[in-house]
């Protein structure tokens, strides 16, 4: 398969899933108006589809290794648009979230093998760069154009169609990867997939995303949540250490430094960066007052600044290096969250407090996934890529789902001490997580992102003992 069609192909589902994350958010108070959710079970709206998606990226990462890209980008897209249009057709509120639920499944078999596709295809330095910066333009794009998109077609068009126009996109990729995918060879053995490590995983990644956001209304539920969420993940690493003879994540990829650094500053950038388009319109609407339109469009300079940003990230990556791009992009983000909550503290207008720190941080936080990207998901063998993408995007989603849970609580609680107070102070948390994501990348990742030398990863209990 030609590699322009494979960057075309990985980039479309990548648009897809990402423009999910943001294009439901203007549309959120229209949802609630005719399909009768209670103000408590409205965020359940975007929690249902995040806390899936989250806790199945890990799975969706190895199955792309175990039965081939081919498949799990046919199954994963097939999920993932009937569950969209299903979505749209929705008549209450319990058929809503179960749509939703069933898409974030679907999202999490079909990102990690867009990029295991594009790290298996690109093996070249320079030529996997630019891709991986074409990847991520893209996503930048797609979580930029979801509240411009999401006002229009709420305000012109009604709700509905926030799921439905991306039937088109869905069932064209869902061809394509059917048509020109190559099969994998019946002649290569199949490692058999780890079941339990699979169900140990995913209870414990949707339990502790879930206590996250469940503190905000009962400490005592959240509580019990996280311990619970951390006993399975214990379990899991022991199965993965001790019992798993096929281990779904072979704890000896974290002797990868370029895999266990890159993941770190993800995990920590993903907390500060994910919640912001999310917050940012729905501040636009809360305090300005705006319609979702307006909303919409009012995010657009932002959204320029990021596909800026990541459109320059592979070019400015290749100049500066991985390690240092991480870092001078990190920093320029965290001036633009520091800077907008100063500016929204102090009531500035929307150009000075929303619009101009905006730019700043779309194009910084934007543009560091590039680097990080390339760091994380390099010094691994080939038949591995799947587990190393599987793994950088479940960190990446799963740090996104903490990182707006808990901003959006921190909105909440605040509430009473006034709107504008609330959302600055989850600004600088902003900023405090990014910036310790620059820090730790230039401690922590390594000059280079691209050893002489491919390190095998050891899928052997015994050998991690």
């Amino acid at each position: 398969m030609r590699p322009r069609l494979v960057l075309a192909l990985a980039c479309a589902g990548s648009f897809m899933v990402i423009l999910d994350a943001t294009i439901v958010s203007v549309a959120l108070p229209q949802i609630r108006a005719t399909l009768g959710f209670s103000a408590i079970s409205l965020p359940w709206v975007v929690n249902a589809y995040t806390l899936v998606f989250a806790g199945f990226l890990l799975l969706g990462g190895r199955c792309a290794d175990v039965f081939g890209p081919r498949r799990l980008m046919v199954v994963g897209t097939g999920l993932f648009t009937v569950a969209r249009v299903a979505a749209g057709l929705a008549t209450a509120p319990g058929a809503l979230l179960a749509a939703r639920a069933v898409q974030g499944l679907g999202g999490a078999l079909l990102i990690p093998v867009t990029l295991s596709l594009l790290t298996t295809t690109f093996t070249d330095r320079s030529a996997r760069t630019r891709a991986l910066g074409t990847w991520s333009a893209v996503g930048a794009v797609a979580a930029a154009a979801g509240p411009v998109i999401g006002g229009v077609l709420t305000q012109w068009f009604g709700w509905r169609w926030v799921f439905l126009i991306s039937l088109p996109l869905g069932a064209l990729v869902l061809a394509v990867s059917y048509v020109k995918l190559p099969r994998l060879d019946p002649g290569v053995p199949r490692t058999r997939l780890d079941v339990w490590g699979a169900t140990l995983a995913t209870g414990g990644l949707v339990a502790t995303v879930y206590a996250v956001m469940s503190f905000g209304s009962s400490a005592w539920i959240g509580g019990a949540l996280l311990v619970t969420g951390v006993a399975l993940l214990g379990l899991f690493t022991a199965h993965q250490a001790r019992w798993s003879t096929n281990p779904l994540l072979p704890l000896s990829v974290f002797r990868v430094r370029t895999v266990s650094g890159g993941n770190v500053v993800m995990f920590l950038l993903g907390l500060g960066f994910f919640a912001s388009p999310i917050l940012i319109s729905l501040y636009l609407q809360d305090v300005y007052g705006f319609s979702p339109l307006r909303a919409g469009l009012g995010f657009l300079p932002v959204g320029a600044a990021m596909f800026a940003g990541a459109q320059s990230a592979g070019r400015l990556t290749l100049f500066f290096g991985a390690r240092r791009a991480a870092v001078i992009f990190c920093v320029i983000g965290t001036v633009g969250l520091a800077a907008m909550a100063v500016l929204l503290g102090a009531g500035g207008s929307y150009v000075v407090a929303v619009a101009i720190p905006g730019v700043v941080l779309g194009f910084g936080t934007a543009a560091a996934f590039t680097p990080i990207t390339v760091i994380a998901t390099s010094g691994v063998l080939p038949s591995q890529n799947g587990l190393a993408a599987g793994l950088l995007n479940t960190v990446r989603q799963a740090s996104g789902a903490v990182g707006l849970a808990a901003l959006s609580t921190v909105v909440t609680v605040l509430r009473p001490a006034g709107l504008t107070y609330g959302y600055s102070v989850a600004f600088v948390s902003s900023a405090g997580c990014v910036a310790v994501a620059g820090l730790v990348a230039a401690v922590v990742l390594p000059q280079t992102s691209y050893p002489t030398k491919a390190l095998p990863i050891d899928e052997s209990p015994e050998k991690v003992r």
